[in-house]
């Protein structure tokens, strides 16, 4: 229920992710003498922000930088501070304090907790408490992108409480939107919506639908980022003189196994494409590629790490190399942390593992020998490997083995792509934020003003429509038509008036519930009038919310309608085509290969709703839209919006069918106002724009020649252009304002449109 005691004021406050300093100025020179002067420089800025992540390659101390963090913080504040880390690394991670002098407690649950550091795995979560401590710290954070959705979601609520935190990570993505997000939302600085609405856009084509950074969003998010975050590569991005951290030569020897063409029914090797298809040529392959990698080690008596993605890999060159050790993710964690502190240590020649397993946190610089019995579609993770290795600190020249067969072209071209774009996004990351000292990170909310843009029969609000709405006269509006921010899917802006800007359907229910209150949008129309409501149902994705389904918004709007006092009075349901929305979006239950593979994923494709509520009361202005009634009109009965009987036959029906030879009338899809040439060089397109035909539908039957509509979404003016065409006034109101102006265009176009009527002789 509502909670109709606390203002709108108080209401925005509570929606305002706030991210107020938590950190305090330490003397540099007062830090741990083992910190060179760039961990030092950026350790001391780290401890001021509170919050702050650090992007820092692999070798640079980032382990010896999180220490000192963590050491300063429990002195500062005399409580308890948790690091998570990778499996293994928690112990490699207390063999580090000894060595630099911070006593470290390696903890598997809260039993366990120490006064002052304590470290345990990332599985380790649910066994501890959150409110016993005052700082976390995140080791090799990046990793949280390749666990489970709801793994994610357990880690950033864990941490929402604690004051302090801190992330560490060598390959972040800046491009990545959900490696910022990640970062963000466990720092406390923004949540996922206002990420995506203040730098981000939605491209979709045929086969997908990509965010990326908005053109002119560029300089600000760069701005934003470097308010939290430091990234470098060598102390020299830093401005620090580079001695001591030069890493050796790295030798990269790609060996190649030929593929016997039979396996696959042709005279010559063909290039897999597809992960299927991948997968079936290394295992078509495996014999031989084992073979090489065999060889290889078996005529060294150095280490050497041999990282594999199949089981069968590890099994098999696990037996044909002696002594070689595998680590699986089967085995128990003691077994894990064993062999690989052993590996660590020089105790162990030949460590077989998964990237997963102990690519991530590892100092393996031992070992100067790798090989890839294979390579995966992840440049992340060869990375990663390649560094557990390849690091600052190495005495000897890496020497890297990448094991192919001739049919994996297609990988080792995706691989080398996503290295360079990887290596041009961390320079820019490094380029945009070394230069950047601010230590409180702002959160840039949209600017917010009120104004208005008015012509003949029309005025059109710029502000938050809650309380733009008040400038409308009581029951002076005849219907109201809009599509209010569909639940899951958009965010236009990052106010928090924008009522799309919300981190579950619950608080954009509670935010929706102030503009439809019996002060507010019940107020401004007239009793027994018409408000229509477009809509979808809410989508729930694995990766955002931990599991696939459908939030019930439809229902949770009708609640909030009834609760208002409206009359929930009828619906219609708007017909959508499933297989254009299963090629723009993906969605798994909708795919044939779904239905192939497992139909218990099957579901129907959504479609559009359109709820009517009317206002209690008698209607004292009778809607007469039969054509019926109006057959002796000098226009020849219909320019006014009058229905034809046989157009009623249709609209009467529960279902609004698509455009089809069956349905010539149907709803188009594509008949939508466009902003191509409306719209200036910095907007981003509209993304929700209502078809034109369905708010024609409910204006001709829901209101009279000469009344009001009201849209208090109204984007780029769909229903006030429809509502001018047909005969009507138009009032709106608009939060976005690059919308707002295209809008306005729309408006004056169509009034210059119109044929100059007594309709439009008084203003509003």
């Amino acid at each position: 229920m509502h909670d109709t005691t606390q203002s709108y004021q108080d209401f925005l406050a509570s929606k305002r992710h706030v991210d107020p300093p938590t950190g305090f100025e330490v003397d540099p020179v007062s830090l741990s003498p083992h910190l060179f002067d760039f961990q030092r420089h950026v350790t001391a800025w780290a401890i001021q922000r509170g919050r702050a992540a650090v992007f820092a390659d692999c070798g640079l101390g980032k382990t010896l930088i999180q220490l000192q963090w963590a050491q300063s913080v429990h002195k500062h504040t005399q409580g308890n501070v948790l690091i998570f880390a990778p499996l293994a690394v928690a112990k490699q991670t207390a063999r580090e304090g000894d060595k630099f002098g911070f006593q470290v407690n390696v903890c598997r649950k809260q039993g366990d907790v120490k006064s002052g550091i304590n470290v345990t795995n990332y599985e380790m979560m649910q066994h501890f408490d959150p409110s016993q401590f005052v700082a976390l710290v995140a080791d090799e954070s990046s990793i949280l992108k390749g666990v489970d959705a709801k793994t994610r979601l357990r880690i950033t609520e864990f941490a929402q409480t604690i004051p302090f935190r801190l992330a560490c990570t060598a390959t972040p993505a800046p491009n990545d939107t959900q490696e910022v997000i990640n970062h963000s939302e466990f720092l406390g600085i923004m949540n996922s919506k206002e990420v995506l609405a203040l730098f981000f856009t939605q491209d979709f084509t045929a086969t997908s639908h990509k965010w990326r950074l908005k053109g002119h969003a560029r300089k600000a998010f760069w701005t934003w980022l470097a308010s939290w975050a430091r990234a470098f590569r060598k102390p020299s991005d830093l401005g620090f003189d580079d001695d001591g951290f030069n890493l050796p030569a790295l030798h990269v020897h790609h060996e190649q196994t030929e593929t016997n063409p039979y396996h696959y029914g042709s005279l010559f090797p063909v290039e897999a494409e597809g992960i299927k298809a991948q997968r079936e040529a290394r295992r078509a392959s495996l014999d031989d590629r084992v073979k090489l990698c065999a060889d290889l080690v078996n005529n060294s008596d150095e280490q050497w790490i041999v990282w594999c993605e199949l089981n069968s890999e590890s099994d098999a060159i696990t037996k044909a190399i002696p002594g070689a050790v595998n680590v699986q993710g089967s085995d128990s964690m003691e077994f894990k942390e064993k062999w690989l502190l052993a590996f660590a240590a020089g105790e162990l020649r030949v460590l077989v593992s998964k990237g997963k397993i102990a690519g991530w946190g590892m100092n393996f610089q031992s070992c100067h020998n790798v090989a890839f019995l294979g390579l995966g579609n992840s440049w992340e993770m060869y990375y990663q490997t390649i560094r557990r290795c390849w690091r600052f600190g190495q005495e000897h020249e890496v020497h890297v083995h990448v094991i192919t067969a001739d049919t994996d072209g297609p990988i080792i071209r995706n691989i080398k792509r996503k290295e360079a774009e990887a290596s041009t996004m961390f320079t820019e990351i490094v380029n945009n934020t070394a230069d950047d000292q601010r230590v409180e990170a702002k959160r840039e909310e949209a600017p917010y003003e009120e104004r208005i843009a008015e012509g003949k029969g029309w005025e059109l609000w710029l502000g938050d429509s809650v309380e733009t709405i008040d400038h409308i006269e009581t029951e002076s509006v005849g219907l109201i038509v809009y599509s209010p921010p569909f639940v899951g899917m958009y965010t236009f802006t990052n106010s928090p008036r924008d009522i799309g800007n919300t981190r579950d359907i619950q608080e954009l229910i509670g935010h929706y519930r102030y503009l439809i209150a019996p002060d507010k949008m019940f107020r401004i129309i007239k009793p027994g009038r018409s408000c229509c409501v477009h809509l979808c149902q809410g989508i729930a994705f694995k990766g955002v919310d931990g599991y696939s389904g459908l939030k019930d918004f439809r229902g949770e709007v009708i609640r909030a309608h009834e609760d208002a006092g409206w009359i929930y009075y009828g619906e219609v349901c708007i017909e959508k085509n499933p297989q254009l929305r299963a090629l723009r979006s993906k969605d798994r239950g909708l795919l044939f290969k779904t239905l192939a593979s497992d139909s218990s994923h099957a579901r129907m494709g959504l479609a559009d709703y359109v709820l009517q509520f009317r206002k209690p009361g008698d209607n004292h202005e009778p809607i007469k839209a039969g054509m019926a009634d109006h057959l002796t009109a000098t226009d020849g009965g219909n320019s006014a919006g009058w229905i034809t009987n046989q157009e009623w036959i249709e609209w009467a029906s529960p279902v609004w069918w698509m455009y089809s030879k069956e349905h010539p009338d149907g709803i188009r899809e594509s008949d939508t106002l466009s902003t191509e040439h409306a719209r200036d060089t910095e907007d981003e397109k509209h993304l929700c724009a209502l078809q034109l035909s369905v708010i024609e539908r409910c204006v001709k039957l829901w209101s009279n020649p000469g009344d009001i509509v009201y849209d208090p979404f109204t984007g780029i003016g769909s229903t006030g252009v429809q509502a001018l065409r047909l005969g009507r006034k138009f009032v709106g109101g608009e939060l976005k304002e690059s919308y707002f102006k295209v809008a306005a265009k729309y408006l004056k176009a169509e009034e210059q449109a119109q044929p100059q009527m007594n309709l439009f002789s008084g203003a509003l």
